[in-house]
């Protein structure tokens, strides 16, 4: 009996193992995000797992835009991809990418790309700049956050974190479970999540077991 309770648990363990080690690397819990619209495609696609590392971690550290001299290419584009948070707690977190930084009062339109603004510093509520921090941008849409209405100027303390690499695909599972989490709560949601692991791992062992125990066979 506790060899099998043992054999269902082990890959639940596993994947926790693994989660922690790269969130110990990457200095961000959760170390995954998944991606829920297309805004950042087509580098980045809904339903794509995202890496993500603590903004200061070594050697990534800093937040630089793409119209920085010596911005890194990070997924597809020039300049960091961060996660941010805005004060609205109803909102989901944003992953789109950095611009430029500007300064609180600054009429920052002037630094803008015309192809990304609908309208001058006058008819843009995010303009001129309430505060410091960052304009932003989703590489698929055609205008700047700021002024499409999607965010206001983003404060470097609601940035979370930062974007490494991406993982096609993968992120899928993470939105079904925070769909259901939604739907039915975290502990039935996790009941269902850790019970299914646990079947498939033991049905993985028993099959695995079988086919080395046929290979022995005579």
């Amino acid at each position: 009996m506790k060899r099998n309770v043992s054999g269902l648990l082990a890959p639940a363990a596993a994947v926790l193992l693994v989660a922690l080690v790269v969130a110990a690397a990457a200095g961000a819990w959760p170390p995954f995000v998944a991606v829920e619209s297309g805004s950042m495609e087509p580098t980045v696609e809904r339903g794509d797992l995202v890496v993500v590392t603590s903004t200061e971690r070594f050697p990534w550290g800093g937040l630089v835009g793409h119209a920085e001299s010596g911005a890194p290419t990070r997924l597809g584009g020039t300049g960091d991809v961060v996660v941010f948070n805005l004060p609205d707690a109803q909102r989901r977190p944003i992953l789109h990418r950095l611009a430029f930084r500007v300064s609180a009062g600054e009429d920052w339109t002037d630094r803008a790309d015309p192809a990304l603004l609908d309208g001058d510093c006058d008819a843009i509520e995010a303009c001129p700049a309430p505060h410091a921090g960052f304009v932003t941008y989703g590489d698929a849409n055609g205008e700047y956050d700021q002024s499409a209405g999607i965010a206001p100027i983003v404060r470097e303390e609601w940035i979370t974190a930062k974007a490494l690499g991406s993982v096609p695909n993968l992120g899928w599972f993470r939105i079904g479970v925070d769909a259901a989490i939604t739907r039915l709560g975290l502990l039935p949601t996790a009941v269902g999540v850790g019970g299914t692991a646990a079947i498939v791992g033991g049905f993985g062992a028993v099959l695995i077991g079988r086919i080395g125990r046929s290979r022995d066979e005579p």
